[in-house]
This record gives structure tokens, C-alpha cells and sequence, in this order.
């Protein structure tokens, strides 16, 4: 296992020249590293090396002590606002009772918001291993209590005299405003919303306990379009659609329809 690279400070630093950046952050110049050490020393502050491998090494002016405080506190609280997933496991009996169950429910949707994993284990003991359809079953219900908190990471599995399923928290979902906006054609009319919705999914969950999402498909509703009209203008004439005479169908022919159309002349 390799060492962790030490930063060299001040009189550690057995180089001929270096680079040197002021408090400031302005560069120097390359200069004797005596001399970026006698500035260090009139500015009460360290020289040290932030780029060792460079050519030739960058030096900077910094309080060095001030400098490890604030790395140290940034560690710290990068540290606290980092959520590890752990996994929880709760243990339940082929013979519990309903209430039991619920505990167990309530009990790993606490997990569940936390932003951990669960794994509930049945076991079967003795004569129990002739019926694993009732752990299934158990198991089968507390997917359909934490529908809402949770999604199937792995199916009930039996393993030797134990049964196991993992539940995963769900992801948080997007706000309104965070979701990205599809570009848009701005035309004389609006359009309407409703014909870029996405359509609504059905969320069910077998007997396997897994949990499938299945789209509906929904068809565009379209719009009657009106046959155009020509206007009619003065001095022109409207012939009157000529009266047919009705057809008297003989025995055994099909009724003939005779199509009236209305015809407008300029």
C-alpha cells in the first residue's frame, strides 16, 4: 500500500527555483526558492507546494494552518451530508398475525423514507417447509402495503429454509418546474395541452411479487374539420336540387338509393 504524497512547506522544499503564486493568487514569477522563502517569512505566511510535479514546482503563499482548518471542515461536512444506503433487514414468522404484519410494514416504511433498503426473511422451521406458499403470500403483502414507498429490487427467492425479498426506496419524483420543457412551435391557434400528456400506466403486482408497469394506450381524439362552403354572391344563381321520383323496389331487388347533392353556380 502506497504511502499518501506529504505536501512539503517552507524549509522542506530542496529545490533551486520554483514557481510562486501570492496570497492573491498573482503570479510571481520564477525565482530562488531562498527568495520565495525570505517573502513567505516578510509576509508571516508559509510557502508551500501545490505542484510538485510541474517543471519548475509551483509554490504558493498561503497561511498553511489556516489552509488545513478549512480542508478538515469541508471533509467533516461533506461527511454529514453523505447518506450511506444501508440495508435493513426485518425477520417475520410463517405464523404471524395481521397486526404483527402491519408493525413489520410500518416498521420498514421508516426505512424506506430514510433512504435505506429492506430484507424481509421468512423461516421455516420443522414442519413449516412443507407449505413455502404461505411465506410467498406474506411476503406478496407487504409489497402491496409499501407499493407506495417502494419497488421490487429482487422477487421472493426461496433459499434453503429461508425466503427473502428486497425492497429498494422509491425515487423521488420530479417537480413541475424541473422537468424539462419540450420545445414548442408557437402557431395563430394554441394547442392544446392534453395532446403531448404522456399516457397514464397501470402498476400491478403478480403472484411472483414483482411489480410491472404497463402503458395504456390512448388514441388522439380528432377534430371535425367543416366542409369548406363557397360564399355565394350577388347575382349568382342556386339551382334548386331537381326532385327525384321515389323507386318502387320489386320483389326481391334491394331498395337503390338515389344520392341528393345541393350544387351552387356563380
Amino acid at each position: 500500500m502506497s504511502r499518501p504524497v506529504q505536501t512539503r512547506i517552507n524549509e522542506r522544499i530542496r529545490i533551486r527555483e520554483v514557481r510562486v503564486i501570492d496570497e492573491e493568487g498573482a503570479q510571481v514569477g520564477v525565482i530562488p526558492t531562498r527568495d520565495a522563502l525570505e517573502m513567505a517569512r516578510e509576509r508571516g505566511l508559509d510557502l508551500v507546494e501545490v505542484a510538485p510535479n510541474a517543471i519548475p514546482p509551483v509554490c504558493r503563499l498561503m497561511d498553511y494552518g489556516k489552509f488545513r482548518y478549512e480542508q478538515s471542515r469541508k471533509e467533516r461536512d461533506s461527511r454529514r451530508n453523505q447518506h450511506v444506503v444501508e440495508l435493513k433487514e426485518i425477520r417475520i414468522q410463517p405464523k404471524i398475525g395481521d397486526h404483527d404484519l402491519e408493525t413489520k410494514s410500518r416498521q420498514a416504511a421508516k426505512f424506506l423514507d430514510g433512504g435505506d433498503k429492506v430484507k424481509f426473511t421468512v423461516r421455516f422451521r420443522g414442519r413449516e417447509m412443507a407449505h413455502p406458499e404461505i411465506g410467498r403470500g406474506l411476503l406478496d403483502q407487504l409489497v402491496e402495503m409499501l407499493r407506495t414507498t417502494s419497488t421490487v429490487e429482487q422477487t421472493p427467492r426461496l433459499e434453503g429454509r429461508t425466503m427473502t425479498l428486497y425492497l429498494a426506496p422509491v425515487k423521488p419524483k420530479l417537480a413541475p418546474s424541473e422537468r424539462p420543457s419540450s420545445a414548442r412551435t408557437s402557431g395563430d391557434d394554441a394547442t392544446d395541452d392534453s395532446d403531448d400528456a404522456t399516457p397514464p400506466e397501470l402498476s400491478t403486482v403478480g403472484a411472483d411479487g414483482e411489480e410491472s408497469v404497463a402503458t395504456l394506450a390512448t388514441e388522439p381524439v380528432g377534430e371535425t374539420v367543416p366542409a369548406a362552403v363557397e360564399p355565394v354572391t350577388a347575382g349568382s344563381a342556386v339551382t334548386e336540387p331537381e326532385a327525384t321520383e321515389p323507386v318502387v323496389a320489386e320483389a326481391g331487388q334491394p331498395e337503390a338509393v338515389s344520392p341528393q347533392a345541393a350544387t351552387v353556380n356563380e
